[in-house]
């Protein structure tokens, strides 16, 4: 439930994550989860030559594109509408700080990703790699120990 705190995950977005991500206490970082996410950006590096593609797509598909429908949100103004104000009121301080810091975030990256002429599909992309380290802190934060 805490990760629906978050703007652009709903109940099915939220039950997806946790159901092929399981415990995400096995990843020691965020990082970690964007990789088996494929939300990373492919390399290629020959000597001293580093160029960087588009994103692995190795890992989980359905988490990813949840993630990714999710990241379309952040295209509106940073607030939080009514449904969220309410699943909001039931989280902890942290998840609250959490997920507004998220919103605020990210809300204001895809603008400024969009202003440097990015395309919108990209832009969105980044917004979901950046949702996941987001979604990281609140499940860790929130999952009991087993």
């Amino acid at each position: 439930n805490a990760l629906q705190a978050l703007r652009g995950v709903a109940l099915i977005s939220a039950v997806t994550f946790m159901a092929e991500i399981g415990d995400v206490r096995r990843f020691e970082s965020p990082v970690k989860l964007m990789a088996y996410l494929g939300l990373v950006p492919s390399e290629y590096s020959t000597g001293k030559t580093t160029r960087r593609g588009g994103i692995t797509r190795a890992g989980n598909a359905r988490v990813r594109h949840k993630l990714i429908e999710g990241a379309w949100t952040y295209r509106l103004q940073a607030r939080p509408g009514e449904r969220k104000l309410y699943i909001l009121r039931e989280q902890s301080p942290d998840v609250q700080d959490i997920a507004w810091k998220a919103q605020s975030r990210l809300t204001a990256r895809y603008r400024k990703l969009i202003q440097r002429g990015k395309r919108s599909t990209v832009v969105t992309t980044a917004i979901a790699r950046e949702m996941a380290a987001f979604m990281w802190d609140i499940a860790r934060r929130t999952t009991p120990m087993h």
